[in-house]
């Protein structure tokens, strides 16, 4: 298999995690959109509401990741820039150089409102689009848009909080695609370093870049699912290990990195068929074998004690000039496979001194 072909299955495969995990909230925010829609024509009275469904589908995105936060953030931009839009384009018209100003004036105003980004880029989105609309698009009167965002933005903000899904079964998905992918990286390798094939070594190195986005979305996950718990009673429950699998998700993502530096560190030994790496090739492979269980006990939410004992069972044997006496080379990787160590102990749930004591004295 090549290179380009094993970046291909990893992405495909990982896109199909993404739509398995997004029909649903892209299913919520559609209807939001709809009921949006339907309030602003009906029970409002305006014939054209374009701005309700825009705010409400803007604002709830299509992940299940809906930080509180940055819902009301995103509405509260389309509210602003409709707001600011209709104003301005009252005052002055459109043209050229009312869009620069508007677009200057909307930015301006949503920084002093607020910190966020996302205010800031839908604020100017939001008014660069009404002075680009028709007036005759306008219904309801001078406030009528405004009126037609704000709905949306209150119906999106009332499906992020009172639709909380348990986040724990999103998060642990995340983690077990993430921590199966590093397993699957140090099989590779050990595979590379027992045969000499510098092939293995580089695909475990193409393979160990080609799975970062799932730990960065692992880690983003979690913080956003973090900032719900803290807001929303339904969920706040589950705080606690919220927080922890987003402690893990930067764990494992130091792990990943220094899986990579080992590979790359690697392929110079392979290549030159003179070492003896049968020895560190069985680590890995141990290795691969406890990320496995690590895999399975973060996926289900149990405690990773059969993963934590084999780690440190492996953490005891990481002693470079026992694993390569003359061969610095080789104890170069063996002191690479500690960090390693110490990283999935860490995710593993050992304590940080107790997971570098584990290690032989050097």
């Amino acid at each position: 298999m090549t290179a380009a072909e094993l970046v291909v299955r990893v992405r495909v495969r990982q896109g199909w995690s993404r739509v398995r995990a997004a029909w649903f909230p892209i299913l919520q925010a559609a209807l939001a959109a709809a009921i949006s829609f339907a309030i602003a024509r009906y029970a409002v009275g305006h014939p054209y509401p374009f701005f309700a469904p825009v705010s409400a589908w803007i604002a709830l995105g299509f992940t299940t990741d809906r930080s509180v936060r940055r819902v009301a953030e995103l509405a509260a931009g389309v509210a602003i820039g409709v707001a600011l839009g209709d104003l301005l384009v009252h005052l002055i018209g459109n043209g050229p150089w009312q869009v620069a100003v508007v677009l200057f004036v909307a930015a301006i105003l949503a920084r002093f409102l607020d910190r966020g980004q996302m205010l800031t880029t839908q604020a100017g989105v939001q008014a660069l689009v009404i002075v680009g609309l028709p007036a005759l698009a306008a219904t309801g009167g001078p406030l009528g848009r405004w009126i037609d965002a704000a709905i949306g933005g209150a119906v999106a903000l009332a499906v992020a909080l009172l639709t909380p899904r348990d986040p724990r079964r999103h998060l642990r998905a995340l983690a077990r695609t993430a921590v199966e992918d590093l397993a699957a990286v140090l099989r590779l390798l050990a595979s590379g370093m027992r045969t000499g094939s510098a092939a293995d070594v580089q695909d475990a190195l193409v393979r160990g870049r080609a799975s970062q986005p799932a730990i960065d979305e692992w880690s983003e996950t979690a913080t956003s699912a973090g900032e719900l718990a803290r807001v929303s009673p339904a969920i706040r429950k589950y705080r606690d290990e919220v927080a922890e699998l987003g402690g893990h998700a930067v764990r494992i993502d130091r792990a990943m990195r220094n899986a990579r530096v080992l590979a790359r560190r690697s392929r110079s030994a392979v290549d030159a068929h003179t070492h003896d790496m049968s020895t560190i090739a069985a680590q890995v492979e141990d290795t691969a074998r406890a990320v496995d269980e690590l895999a399975a006990a973060l996926g289900s939410g149990r405690d990773p004690e059969r993963a934590r004992t084999q780690l440190l069972a492996l953490a005891a044997a990481l002693d470079p000039f026992r694993v390569a006496p003359q061969d610095w080379q080789v104890q170069s990787l063996v002191l690479l496979h500690r960090s390693l160590a110490v990283d999935l102990l860490e995710a593993a749930g050992v304590d940080p001194q107790d997971a570098r004591e584990s290690l032989p004295e050097i």
